[in-house]
């Protein structure tokens, strides 16, 4: 099994230009299983680790409903937004400036193959990144992400996730707020969840800015920890 990770921070990109580019890394782990089990070529497929940020964007899920976005074609337009119908799991989710966002595109035969537990230790290596600031973040039992004062009315979201996978690979991932503009939650129902706030970890510790570099550097550790991987910082071999 190869656990190493090819770490790329693409920066500041476009979403369908990152998505077309999720697409294009996810299709080559495919194509090498394929050409594993038709052939018992024996190769090793690679991981990706993809982190972004991207300009105001809006994403809906397949089961989302498209009556948890609250702005018209005109009003997006208006905030500099954009709007895709995407092929993760989950409702609606805002993306933008000041938001961590991270694609693992994993090859899961080479770790657990477990969405579930997947899912979870994305979770967990949001929570424990954030106990290294001071802040005690949860789940929320049937609710997938990371949030604060769960079951308070106090409650609020600071990390979304959504993730699709075909034969165990993996693409989409996870969106962690730390400088992010929340007057953009306004427009739409996060997640598809009336009843609960979303915040920031800037705005969590009373900083007009968190730095973003660092919040990265303990995610990735944790992550590593958690899958028991090797991260790679070097331009993706594809």
């Amino acid at each position: 099994m190869n656990k190493t990770v090819y770490l790329e921070d693409v920066g500041f990109k476009d979403y369908k230009e990152t998505w077309d580019y999720q697409e294009h890394l996810f299709k080559h782990i495919l194509d090498i299983k394929i050409k594993n089990r038709r052939e018992d070529a024996g190769l090793e497929t690679p991981n990706h680790f993809l982190f972004v940020e991207h300009p105001h964007v809006y994403t809906l899920g397949k089961s989302g409903d498209m009556n948890n976005l609250l702005a018209n074609e005109t009003e997006l337009k208006a905030k500099g937004a954009t709007f895709y119908k995407i092929n993760r799991g989950g409702d609606i989710t805002y993306h933008g400036p000041g938001q961590i966002v991270g694609y693992p595109i994993l090859d899961l035969d080479n770790f657990f193959t477990d969405i579930h537990k997947y899912l979870r230790f994305l979770e967990e290596m949001v929570i424990l990144t954030l106990a290294e600031y001071g802040l005690k973040a949860e789940r929320s039992k049937g609710e997938t992400g990371v949030w604060l004062d769960v079951d308070t009315p106090f409650a609020r979201k600071i990390c979304a996730m959504g993730v699709r996978a075909s034969r165990w690979v993996t693409m989409h991932g996870f969106a962690l707020n730390v400088n992010t503009d929340l007057g953009y939650f306004d427009m739409m129902i996060p997640c598809g969840i009336k009843d609960k706030a979303v915040t920031s970890l800037n705005i969590e510790l009373g900083k007009a800015k968190v730095d973003v570099a660092e919040v990265k550097q303990k995610l990735l550790h944790h992550f590593e920890t958690l899958f028991e991987a090797e991260i790679k910082k070097q331009k993706t071999p594809v």
